[in-house]
């Protein structure tokens, strides 16, 4: 499991001032909030993907950016990648016991959304 940053910082009792820009913890925010990192989050509350089923669940989004939005979130602690040495290699993604915790609350913002669009 990757640690990210974030998560040591926490650990070593130090404040975090998310207004300031050099605040580590506000790197975290921007990738969890950023336009496809919320909904990675979410697609992997229902369990372990591979890199084409996450593109699959997430319509809209490019093999770049979903690249480039994994990586962000690996490197922050959120998720686990697993690589299979097969030809071509399978890589598998998970969420963290860090990524679990903020992907809980996300999801539940989710069902509060839909379930009040399903209302109107």
């Amino acid at each position: 499991m990757v640690e990210g940053v974030q998560r040591r910082w926490a650990e070593s009792g130090q404040r975090y001032e998310v207004f300031h820009t050099d605040c580590p913890a506000r790197d975290v925010v921007d990738h969890v909030t950023s336009r496809w990192g919320i909904w990675v989050l979410i697609s992997l509350q229902s369990g372990d993907l591979r890199f084409f089923e996450l593109r699959e669940s997430i319509r809209g989004i490019s093999e770049k950016m979903l690249a480039q939005t994994l990586r962000a979130l690996a490197q922050d602690g959120l998720i686990w990648r697993k690589v299979e040495p097969t030809t071509p290699p399978q890589v598998t993604y998970g969420l963290t016991e860090f990524g679990r915790d903020l992907g809980e609350p996300l999801g539940e913002l989710f069902d509060r959304i839909t379930q009040r669009l399903s209302a109107r």
